[in-house]
């Protein structure tokens, strides 16, 4: 088991890893809107909290060696179900044509504030 850490993505606020390899497979934490170089929340809109949150997790992809079309699965935390739209188009445009398996969850309420927190499982 090996932990992922790069200083090109949000650093762990709590007692956790950004990501674990594990065989092969990587396992990688919620992530927010948070810029990774400035550490500044970015609570725009959902579209755009969205992109930041994907863009997070391909730059961990990236440290471990893997890419966005290898991620097998992916969770998303919403604050709102009416959001679920707008999420979708969003992941949809950063995705194209690879399609993980994936689960939309909605929840009152997102730590910080934040609209969307999104974890991913791919492979190296």
């Amino acid at each position: 088991m090996k932990s992922i850490s790069t200083n090109n993505a949000l650093k762990p606020a709590g007692h956790y890893s950004q990501a674990i390899v594990h065989n092969d497979i990587i396992y990688i934490s919620g992530q927010f809107a948070i810029n990774p170089i400035t550490g500044e929340k970015e609570h725009g809109t959902i579209n755009e909290q969205v992109e930041r949150v994907l863009s997070n997790i391909e730059l961990i992809l990236k440290e471990a060696g893997s890419c966005k079309n290898k991620i097998i699965k992916m969770t998303i935390y919403i604050s709102d179900l009416e959001l679920w739209d707008e999420v979708n188009d969003t992941y949809s445009k950063f995705f194209k044509h690879h399609k993980p398996a994936r689960v939309i969850i909605s929840s009152r309420e997102l730590h910080f504030g934040f609209s969307v927190e999104i974890d991913a499982i791919g492979y190296i």
